[in-house]
Protein backbone atom coordinates (compact mmCIF):
# COMPACT_ATOMS: atom_id res chain seq x y z
CA UNK A 1 0.00 0.00 0.00
CA UNK A 2 2.85 2.38 0.86
CA UNK A 3 4.50 1.64 -2.48
CA UNK A 4 1.35 2.67 -4.34
CA UNK A 5 1.22 6.00 -2.47
CA UNK A 6 4.83 6.75 -3.40
CA UNK A 7 3.97 6.40 -7.07
CA UNK A 8 1.19 8.99 -6.63
CA UNK A 9 3.36 11.47 -4.73
CA UNK A 10 6.26 11.43 -7.21
CA UNK A 11 4.33 12.76 -10.25
CA UNK A 12 2.74 15.45 -8.05
CA UNK A 13 6.19 16.56 -6.86
CA UNK A 14 7.47 16.73 -10.44
CA UNK A 15 4.44 18.81 -11.46
CA UNK A 16 5.00 21.32 -8.63
CA UNK A 17 8.68 21.90 -9.36
CA UNK A 18 8.28 22.06 -13.15
CA UNK A 19 7.96 25.48 -14.83
CA UNK A 20 4.65 26.48 -16.33
CA UNK A 21 4.76 25.90 -20.06
CA UNK A 22 2.32 26.97 -22.72
CA UNK A 23 1.91 26.02 -26.35
CA UNK A 24 5.18 27.73 -27.31
CA UNK A 25 7.02 26.35 -24.23
CA UNK A 26 6.36 29.40 -22.01
CA UNK A 27 3.11 30.78 -20.63
CA UNK A 28 2.70 34.58 -21.07
CA UNK A 29 -0.17 34.78 -18.56
CA UNK A 30 1.91 33.13 -15.83
CA UNK A 31 4.71 35.58 -16.59
CA UNK A 32 2.31 38.53 -16.20
CA UNK A 33 1.22 37.21 -12.80
CA UNK A 34 4.82 36.83 -11.67
CA UNK A 35 5.83 40.31 -12.84
CA UNK A 36 2.78 41.82 -11.14
CA UNK A 37 3.67 40.20 -7.83
CA UNK A 38 7.20 41.60 -7.89
CA UNK A 39 5.94 45.03 -8.96
CA UNK A 40 3.48 45.21 -6.05
CA UNK A 41 6.24 44.35 -3.58
CA UNK A 42 8.45 47.16 -4.91
CA UNK A 43 5.83 49.91 -4.73
CA UNK A 44 4.25 48.78 -1.44
CA UNK A 45 5.93 51.53 0.61
CA UNK A 46 6.82 54.06 -2.08
CA UNK A 47 5.03 57.31 -2.79
CA UNK A 48 2.65 57.95 -5.65
CA UNK A 49 3.99 59.33 -8.95
CA UNK A 50 7.46 57.76 -8.80
CA UNK A 51 8.55 55.31 -11.50
CA UNK A 52 10.37 52.37 -9.95
CA UNK A 53 12.47 49.67 -11.51
CA UNK A 54 11.33 46.16 -10.60
CA UNK A 55 14.12 43.62 -9.98
CA UNK A 56 13.35 40.10 -11.22
CA UNK A 57 15.01 36.78 -10.36
CA UNK A 58 18.34 36.08 -12.02
CA UNK A 59 16.85 33.46 -14.34
CA UNK A 60 14.82 36.24 -16.01
CA UNK A 61 17.88 38.27 -16.93
CA UNK A 62 17.27 40.40 -20.00
CA UNK A 63 13.76 41.56 -19.08
CA UNK A 64 13.08 45.15 -18.01
CA UNK A 65 10.15 45.88 -15.70
CA UNK A 66 9.09 49.11 -14.01
CA UNK A 67 5.97 50.30 -12.19
CA UNK A 68 4.38 53.64 -11.34
CA UNK A 69 1.41 54.48 -9.09
CA UNK A 70 -0.81 57.40 -10.14
CA UNK A 71 -3.92 59.18 -8.94
CA UNK A 72 -6.76 58.80 -11.42
CA UNK A 73 -7.32 62.57 -11.51
CA UNK A 74 -3.67 63.27 -12.34
CA UNK A 75 -3.72 60.46 -14.90
CA UNK A 76 -6.81 61.97 -16.57
CA UNK A 77 -5.33 65.47 -16.75
CA UNK A 78 -1.75 64.76 -17.79
CA UNK A 79 -1.49 61.19 -18.95
CA UNK A 80 1.88 59.49 -18.57
CA UNK A 81 5.02 59.08 -20.67
CA UNK A 82 6.17 55.64 -19.71
CA UNK A 83 9.30 54.43 -21.52
CA UNK A 84 8.09 53.14 -24.92
CA UNK A 85 4.48 54.13 -24.19
CA UNK A 86 2.81 57.49 -24.27
CA UNK A 87 -0.66 57.53 -22.73
CA UNK A 88 -2.26 60.91 -23.51
CA UNK A 89 -4.69 62.82 -21.26
CA UNK A 90 -8.41 62.04 -21.21
CA UNK A 91 -7.92 58.37 -20.42
CA UNK A 92 -9.78 56.83 -17.48
CA UNK A 93 -9.43 53.42 -15.85
CA UNK A 94 -12.35 51.02 -15.98
CA UNK A 95 -13.74 50.25 -13.50
CA UNK A 96 -12.94 53.60 -11.92
CA UNK A 97 -10.49 53.60 -8.98
CA UNK A 98 -8.85 56.40 -6.97
CA UNK A 99 -5.33 55.18 -7.70
CA UNK A 100 -3.91 52.82 -10.25
CA UNK A 101 -0.59 51.12 -10.89
CA UNK A 102 0.82 50.74 -14.40
CA UNK A 103 3.32 47.93 -14.86
CA UNK A 104 5.59 48.23 -17.90
CA UNK A 105 7.55 45.28 -19.27
CA UNK A 106 10.10 44.79 -22.02
CA UNK A 107 10.74 41.10 -22.64
CA UNK A 108 13.96 41.70 -24.57
CA UNK A 109 15.56 38.46 -25.74
CA UNK A 110 12.71 36.49 -24.14
CA UNK A 111 10.18 37.88 -26.63
CA UNK A 112 10.23 35.01 -29.13
CA UNK A 113 10.05 32.43 -26.34
CA UNK A 114 6.77 33.75 -24.98
CA UNK A 115 5.13 35.01 -28.16
CA UNK A 116 4.95 33.64 -31.70
CA UNK A 117 3.24 35.10 -34.77
CA UNK A 118 2.49 32.46 -37.44
CA UNK A 119 4.21 33.18 -40.78
CA UNK A 120 5.86 36.30 -39.29
CA UNK A 121 9.14 37.10 -37.53
CA UNK A 122 9.42 39.62 -34.71
CA UNK A 123 11.91 42.41 -35.49
CA UNK A 124 11.41 44.28 -32.21
CA UNK A 125 11.16 43.18 -28.57
CA UNK A 126 7.74 42.56 -27.10
CA UNK A 127 6.72 45.42 -24.82
CA UNK A 128 3.58 45.65 -22.77
CA UNK A 129 1.78 47.49 -19.99
CA UNK A 130 -0.96 46.44 -17.61
CA UNK A 131 -3.01 48.54 -15.19
CA UNK A 132 -4.09 47.42 -11.69
CA UNK A 133 -6.11 48.82 -8.83
CA UNK A 134 -3.80 50.55 -6.29
CA UNK A 135 -6.37 52.39 -4.17
CA UNK A 136 -5.29 50.49 -1.06
CA UNK A 137 -1.52 50.59 -0.69
CA UNK A 138 -1.57 47.67 1.76
CA UNK A 139 -3.44 45.41 -0.68
CA UNK A 140 -1.79 43.41 -3.42
CA UNK A 141 -3.85 45.14 -6.12
CA UNK A 142 -4.85 42.01 -8.01
CA UNK A 143 -7.77 43.60 -9.88
CA UNK A 144 -6.78 44.29 -13.47
CA UNK A 145 -8.12 47.45 -15.12
CA UNK A 146 -8.95 48.50 -18.66
CA UNK A 147 -8.77 51.94 -20.26
CA UNK A 148 -11.45 54.19 -21.73
CA UNK A 149 -9.67 56.36 -24.31
CA UNK A 150 -11.74 59.50 -24.94
CA UNK A 151 -9.05 61.55 -26.70
CA UNK A 152 -5.96 60.70 -28.71
CA UNK A 153 -4.88 57.04 -28.98
CA UNK A 154 -2.07 55.45 -26.99
CA UNK A 155 1.30 55.44 -28.79
CA UNK A 156 3.95 52.71 -28.63
CA UNK A 157 7.36 53.77 -29.97
CA UNK A 158 10.13 51.49 -31.21
CA UNK A 159 13.07 53.92 -31.57
CA UNK A 160 15.76 51.28 -32.11
CA UNK A 161 13.87 49.48 -34.86
CA UNK A 162 16.13 48.66 -37.82
CA UNK A 163 14.20 48.48 -41.11
CA UNK A 164 15.65 46.62 -44.07
CA UNK A 165 14.20 47.32 -47.48
CA UNK A 166 10.66 48.62 -47.77
CA UNK A 167 9.29 49.77 -44.38
CA UNK A 168 5.75 49.13 -45.60
CA UNK A 169 6.23 45.40 -45.03
CA UNK A 170 6.45 46.03 -41.27
CA UNK A 171 3.31 45.44 -39.25
CA UNK A 172 2.38 46.40 -35.71
CA UNK A 173 1.12 43.35 -33.86
CA UNK A 174 -1.02 43.29 -30.74
CA UNK A 175 -0.43 39.99 -28.96
CA UNK A 176 -3.48 38.79 -27.09
CA UNK A 177 -4.20 35.70 -24.99
CA UNK A 178 -4.43 32.22 -26.54
CA UNK A 179 -2.27 33.28 -29.50
CA UNK A 180 -4.71 35.94 -30.71
CA UNK A 181 -2.96 38.49 -32.98
CA UNK A 182 -4.16 41.82 -34.38
CA UNK A 183 -2.23 43.55 -37.18
CA UNK A 184 -2.04 47.31 -37.74
CA UNK A 185 0.01 49.56 -39.99
CA UNK A 186 3.12 51.18 -38.54
CA UNK A 187 3.71 54.93 -38.90
CA UNK A 188 6.77 56.58 -40.40
CA UNK A 189 8.13 57.28 -36.92
CA UNK A 190 8.19 53.54 -36.08
CA UNK A 191 5.16 54.05 -33.85
CA UNK A 192 2.17 51.80 -33.26
CA UNK A 193 -1.27 52.94 -32.14
CA UNK A 194 -3.61 51.21 -29.71
CA UNK A 195 -6.74 51.90 -27.68
CA UNK A 196 -5.88 49.80 -24.64
CA UNK A 197 -3.33 47.87 -22.67
CA UNK A 198 -1.64 44.64 -23.74
CA UNK A 199 1.55 43.40 -25.40
CA UNK A 200 2.90 44.78 -28.65
CA UNK A 201 5.73 44.31 -31.13
CA UNK A 202 6.65 44.76 -34.80
CA UNK A 203 6.74 41.84 -37.22
CA UNK A 204 7.63 41.16 -40.84
CA UNK A 205 6.22 38.37 -42.99
CA UNK A 206 8.60 35.51 -43.69
CA UNK A 207 9.94 35.45 -47.25
CA UNK A 208 8.93 31.83 -47.88
CA UNK A 209 5.29 32.50 -47.01
CA UNK A 210 4.50 34.51 -50.15
CA UNK A 211 6.20 31.92 -52.33
CA UNK A 212 4.22 29.09 -50.76
CA UNK A 213 1.02 31.10 -51.11
CA UNK A 214 1.69 31.70 -54.79
CA UNK A 215 2.36 27.99 -55.39
CA UNK A 216 -0.85 27.11 -53.56
CA UNK A 217 -2.82 29.66 -55.62
CA UNK A 218 -1.46 28.23 -58.88
CA UNK A 219 -2.40 24.73 -57.75
CA UNK A 220 -5.93 25.92 -57.01
CA UNK A 221 -6.17 27.70 -60.37
CA UNK A 222 -4.90 24.63 -62.25
CA UNK A 223 -7.18 22.24 -60.39
CA UNK A 224 -10.17 24.53 -60.90
CA UNK A 225 -9.41 24.89 -64.61
CA UNK A 226 -9.20 21.10 -65.01
CA UNK A 227 -12.57 20.64 -63.29
CA UNK A 228 -14.13 23.39 -65.42
CA UNK A 229 -12.77 21.76 -68.61
CA UNK A 230 -14.19 18.36 -67.62
CA UNK A 231 -17.58 19.88 -66.84
CA UNK A 232 -17.56 21.79 -70.14
CA UNK A 233 -16.68 18.63 -72.10
CA UNK A 234 -19.45 16.76 -70.33
CA UNK A 235 -22.00 19.44 -71.20
CA UNK A 236 -20.85 19.50 -74.86
CA UNK A 237 -21.00 15.70 -75.08
CA UNK A 238 -24.45 15.51 -73.53
CA UNK A 239 -25.75 18.28 -75.83
CA UNK A 240 -24.31 16.54 -78.90
CA UNK A 241 -25.89 13.24 -77.86
CA UNK A 242 -29.29 14.93 -77.47
CA UNK A 243 -29.03 16.58 -80.89
CA UNK A 244 -28.03 13.34 -82.64
CA UNK A 245 -30.87 11.44 -81.00
CA UNK A 246 -33.36 14.16 -81.93
CA UNK A 247 -32.24 14.06 -85.58
CA UNK A 248 -32.59 10.28 -85.59
CA UNK A 249 -36.12 10.48 -84.21
CA UNK A 250 -37.04 13.06 -86.83
CA UNK A 251 -35.78 10.77 -89.61
CA UNK A 252 -37.81 7.90 -88.26
CA UNK A 253 -40.93 10.07 -88.08
CA UNK A 254 -40.43 11.19 -91.70
CA UNK A 255 -40.16 7.59 -92.87
CA UNK A 256 -43.29 6.64 -90.96
CA UNK A 257 -45.26 9.46 -92.58
CA UNK A 258 -44.39 8.11 -96.05
CA UNK A 259 -45.72 4.68 -95.20
CA UNK A 260 -49.19 3.40 -94.35
CA UNK A 261 -50.69 4.93 -91.30
CA UNK A 262 -51.55 2.37 -88.66
CA UNK A 263 -53.59 2.71 -85.58
CA UNK A 264 -51.95 2.38 -82.19
CA UNK A 265 -53.05 -0.06 -79.52
CA UNK A 266 -52.06 0.37 -75.87
CA UNK A 267 -50.75 -2.68 -74.04
CA UNK A 268 -49.90 -1.73 -70.52
CA UNK A 269 -47.76 1.38 -70.73
CA UNK A 270 -46.55 0.67 -74.27
CA UNK A 271 -48.21 1.52 -77.58
CA UNK A 272 -47.80 -0.75 -80.60
CA UNK A 273 -49.14 -0.29 -84.16
CA UNK A 274 -52.20 -2.31 -85.18
CA UNK A 275 -54.17 -2.67 -88.45
CA UNK A 276 -57.68 -1.28 -88.22
CA UNK A 277 -58.98 -3.22 -91.23
CA UNK A 278 -57.98 -5.92 -93.67
CA UNK A 279 -57.27 -4.62 -97.15
CA UNK A 280 -58.26 -7.76 -99.20
CA UNK A 281 -61.44 -9.49 -98.23
CA UNK A 282 -61.34 -13.28 -98.48
CA UNK A 283 -63.20 -14.82 -101.47
CA UNK A 284 -63.91 -18.39 -102.49
CA UNK A 285 -62.24 -19.62 -105.66
CA UNK A 286 -65.40 -21.52 -106.73
CA UNK A 287 -69.02 -20.56 -106.39
CA UNK A 288 -70.00 -24.16 -105.85
CA UNK A 289 -71.34 -24.81 -102.43
CA UNK A 290 -72.09 -28.45 -101.52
Amino acid sequence: MGCNRSWLIFPLFVLLISPVHGVTGYDPESLDVLIHQYAMKVQAKKRTGTSLKVPLPANFSGMEVSVVRLRSGHFWERGVNFSSFYIPPRVTPFPFVKRLSIVYQNLGNWSTLYYRVPDYSLVAPVVGFMAYDASNSSASGNQALKFNVLGDPILIKFPNLVTKGNPEILKCVELGPDGLVHFRNITNENTCITQGDGHFSVAVKNSGVDKNNRVWIWWVIGFGSAIFALVLLGVIGFTTFKLVRSERFRGMEAESENGVALDATSIGRSKIPSASMVRTRPALEQDYVP
